[in-house]
């Protein structure tokens, strides 16, 4: 008897095994080898670029050894920095005449029909017209290293490498071996430095003083104009205390002046006579002579001495030779502080508007659609951000306040100019919505039971949120503020806008009064890469502070990072404590 198809009893469901063939999506194991594979990738980038800047950067300022090379168009003396192979053209060798032919085939046979080559830094370059030169190894006829050989750090010009025949003073010989002139050199060398340090001081620190003062009685002749009108007797005795300050500014000009020329004549008494590779002769006066060591002479401790002491000026100083020497202080200074200046402004704003959106504000179209607007505003190009700064901050704030408070300084603007004011302000706008995101998630985490057991006691509101919401959101506020200081501090596209430059000399914190000049412009180690990596007239001489200063940027972010990080395992572990 034959059962209907429909009345047949169900068929129990066939069980999954590796053998019956199941699919492998039904288990876990390959979804977890896939994400942790991507994490090793995602991992092996960051380390591999964080190794990459770290070694470059920490082997840029040790100094190499000098190497004279002899070539069939003359010899050559510099520092190695870089090496390459390449693999010619067939027809490469037969354009080759000579012993160099010869050298080229040898090294094709030795190197599996590769050649070599390396860039030497030659500097020099009033000389030569140029600070580096590839060489190829069957370029070269003999290879040395002179033990005289120095290295010397200028002012200007950038290195100079040569060999030391004399030391001058007043035009004579006073050490006419190398030997002798390395020695009179080094007894000179320490005074010399100062006279430059204290003529430095008078140029900067004594005359811009002066300047400062003859400015302002200007600035007031001029306000009092403005005020009183040009022939109101309070503009006429401004005027007249203007002219006074002028006359008496020529005389301690004039001082300053004698005391800077004195200086200079005695810097100017003393020069090293080198000669280069090409048995060309040149006098450096020791005013200009920066640093100089006899390279292949240095013993470990003598080479990390130079090591440090590049450190100390790379830290310390202000940047030389178009950026591509000297230090970074300016812009280390300029970033620490536009940086703080940033946190500190975006901080109350963020916290406050993610206060109104997530307990004060009911959930509606409005709400959406501010939550919308501020997700898409984290996704805008940060370009626009600094194009909106200059003519927001800048040109209609900063113009106005210029109109009402800095007209005797017209038509120069104060305010009505890229600063670090309106750089911090600007970036503050960029990294908001970061920090109202973070701050909301933060929120949205506190317990309910809190709010409502503090709603049970009697308090309010604004004290709900004040005691109890606040301070336990504070680790998730301090997460989206650190977010935002690691996105602003390696901005660059707004700051070429509103405020960072080439080269700042004044700092906007100093000890002339006000003391704090939020209107001046700043450097800025992420647009001080940019200027170095894009605008340097010599590319693979700022390649080494390219690196540095990029290890810089990268330490100064996690140093602040790690402060904040600090900070709020504090804040965590005492509001987890005060919990029992």
């Amino acid at each position: 008897m034959s059962v209907a198809p429909h009345c047949r009893p169900a068929r129990a469901p066939r069980r999954a095994t590796a053998g019956t063939g199941a699919s492998l999506l039904a288990h876990g194991e390959p979804l977890m080898w896939l994400t942790g594979g991507a994490l090793v990738i995602c991992l092996a980038m960051i380390l591999g670029l964080l190794a990459l800047v770290l070694a470059r950067g920490l082997s840029s300022f040790w100094p190499g050894p000098v190497v004279r090379v002899e070539t069939a168009r003359g010899s050559i003396l510099g520092e190695v920095t870089r090496t390459e192979t390449w693999r010619p053209d067939p027809g490469f060798v037969a354009g080759l005449a000579g012993e160099e032919a010869d050298r080229a085939r040898v090294q094709l046979a030795r190197r599996g029909g590769e050649l070599r080559r390396r860039l030497v830094r030659t500097g020099n370059y009033e000389l030569t017209g140029e600070h580096f030169r590839w060489i190829a190894d069957h370029e070269v006829a003999g290879e040395s290293r002179p033990p005289w050989a120095l290295v010397v750090e200028r002012v200007a010009w950038g290195r100079f490498y040569g060999e030391p025949r004399a030391l001058l003073v007043d035009g004579e010989p006073a050490a006419q071996t190398p030997e002798a002139a390395w020695r009179l050199y080094r007894e000179r060398e320490g005074e010399i430095a100062a006279n430059r340090a204290r003529r430095r001081r008078l140029e900067t620190r004594d005359m811009g003083a002066v300047n400062r003062r003859v400015e302002a009685a200007r600035l007031a002749a001029r306000a009092a104009e403005l005020k009183h009108g040009p022939d109101s007797p309070v503009a006429e005795r401004a005027r007249h205390a203007a002219q006074a300050a002028s006359e008496g500014a020529e005389g301690e000009f004039a001082r300053i002046r004698a005391e800077i020329d004195r200086l200079g004549a005695a810097n100017a008494r003393y020069e090293l006579l080198l000669v280069t590779a090409e048995g060309v002769e040149k006098r450096l006066p020791l005013a200009e002579i920066v640093r100089a060591y006899p390279a292949n002479r240095l013993g470990p401790g003598q080479r990390l001495g130079v090591y440090l002491a590049r450190w100390g000026e790379f830290l310390a100083d202000e940047p030389r030779e178009a950026n591509s020497e000297g230090g970074v202080f300016p812009a280390i200074f300029g970033t620490v502080v536009m940086t703080l200046v940033m946190s500190l402004a975006v901080l109350p704003f963020g916290v406050l508007a993610a206060l109104f959106l997530r307990e004060y504000a009911k959930a509606g179209p409005v709400v959406s659609a501010v939550r919308i607007a501020v997700n898409n505003l984290a996704g805008v190009p940060s370009i626009v951000f600094g194009v909106f700064g200059l003519g927001f901050f800048c040109y209609i704030i900063g113009g106005t306040l210029d109109q009402l408070f800095f007209s005797a300084r017209l038509p120069a603007p104060t305010y009505g100019t890229g600063g670090l004011f309106w750089a911090s302000l600007t970036l503050s706008l960029l990294t908001l919505p970061v920090v109202i995101v973070a701050t909301e998630e933060a929120l949205a985490a506190v317990p309910g039971s809190m709010r409502e057991g503090s709603y049970a006691c009697g308090a309010s509101k604004w004290q709900t949120i004040r005691r109890i919401v606040l301070p336990r959101a504070m680790p998730g506020i301090l997460t989206g503020m650190i977010l935002a200081m690691a996105r602003g501090a390696g901005e660059v596209a707004p700051l070429m806008l509103v405020g960072a430059v080439k080269l700042a000399p004044e700092l906007p914190l100093d000890g002339v009064f006000p003391f704090v000049h939020p209107e001046r412009s700043f450097m800025h180690l992420g647009f001080h890469i940019y200027d170095l990596g894009f605008q340097s007239q010599n590319s693979e001489a700022a390649k080494p502070m390219v690196f540095t200063t990029t290890l810089l940027l990268i330490a100064i972010v996690a140093t602040l990072n790690i402060a904040a990080v600090w900070l709020r395992r504090r804040l965590r572990r005492r509001f987890q404590d005060s919990q029992f």
